[in-house]
């Protein structure tokens, strides 16, 4: 097992720590993530099991990574933030390994979905409930109903590894549960008549630009298309005529002299009128947590102390 994640934080504990001493896996633990060691370790320790984040996958693919260097590599689970189509391909392709997406929070012990990694691994999606685990997708407006399948809606879990509540938190508990006993995660999904769930984006990161909902991956996605993009984080900005506009934050690969116009034009091909990002800033380095996913928080209370976008 391959741990480059910090053993503080919930996804590592569970995918590294717990689920290798469960398993009695050998442990290559590495201090932090810099591309170099990363890349020694992988050709000199050969793991089999590699948990990462999709922003770290993204620069091992960067710093030039080769199918050599992950042979040893069966399966990479990908966690703490959703998995742009285009890394996974991107992965898959140099590499020769499965690369699975899978879902789980922390009031929820934590992991809840996976793809099979040696099932139907559906790309987009976070696969399908753990054993014991009950997922439903209730509507945005109505949290006690059930929506069909193919229909946008919060998914709700339900099952032994869910917490009783907040410690003595009583509002927050009844916050994010239903009087059903479910729990709301608060992330917009769609799932498929065989339970595979595909999540859309978080609702507090919603942008309403104009009346319309404009969902932050959606953009970054497209954002991802784009072969010099290295990261990628898209939030919503003030508007006084829009309400809010789409804003995006780029960082580019080594090497790489992608300009705003050119990703511009790039980004019309792919996106509505309504998506495309009103602000675009290319960074050397885009804000991230400590377990190394991209971070909104830090460029959301930036956004909050600049002047709102004046109209077209």
């Amino acid at each position: 097992m391959l741990g480059v994640l910090p053993l503080f934080h919930v996804f590592a504990m569970t995918t590294v720590m717990n689920a290798g001493l469960s398993w009695g896996a050998e442990i290559v633990l590495l201090p932090r993530f810099a591309p170099p060691q990363l890349l020694a370790a992988l050709r000199r320790r050969r793991p089999t099991l590699f948990p990462g984040v999709p922003t770290l996958f993204k620069a091992i693919l960067d710093h030039g990574a080769t199918a050599c260097d992950l042979a040893s590599v069966r399966a990479c689970i990908s966690g703490g933030a959703p998995l742009p189509l285009e890394i996974k391909r991107a992965f898959e392709q140099a590499s020769g390994c499965v690369l699975v997406e899978g879902y789980g929070l922390t009031e929820a012990s934590p992991v809840c979905f996976c793809n099979p990694v040696h099932g139907e691994n559906r790309a987009g999606t976070i696969g399908l409930p753990l054993p014991g685990v009950e997922a439903e997708i209730r509507d945005l407006d109505d949290p006690g109903r059930k929506v069909p399948p193919g229909e946008r809606g919060e998914l709700v879990l339900r099952g032994p590894n869910v917490m009783r509540g907040y410690w003595q938190r009583p509002a927050e508990t009844a916050a994010v549960t239903t009087p059903d006993g479910w729990l709301r995660t608060g992330d917009v999904g769609i799932m498929d008549h065989d339970g595979y769930v595909t999540l859309v984006d978080r609702i507090k990161d919603l942008i309403i630009c104009s009346g319309y909902n404009v969902y932050p991956r959606t953009v970054e996605e497209a954002l991802y298309a784009h072969p010099d993009i290295a990261a990628a984080t898209v939030l919503g900005m003030p508007d006084s005529y829009r309400g809010e506009s789409v804003a995006a934050f780029v960082q580019l690969r080594p090497g790489a002299t992608l300009t705003v116009t050119a990703l511009q034009t790039f980004l019309r091909e792919r996106l509505s009128p309504v998506e495309l990002p009103r602000l675009i800033e290319i960074r050397a380095e885009l804000p991230r947590t400590a377990v190394g996913k991209l971070s909104r928080k830090e460029l959301r209370d930036e956004l909050r102390h600049r002047a709102p976008v004046a109209p077209p």
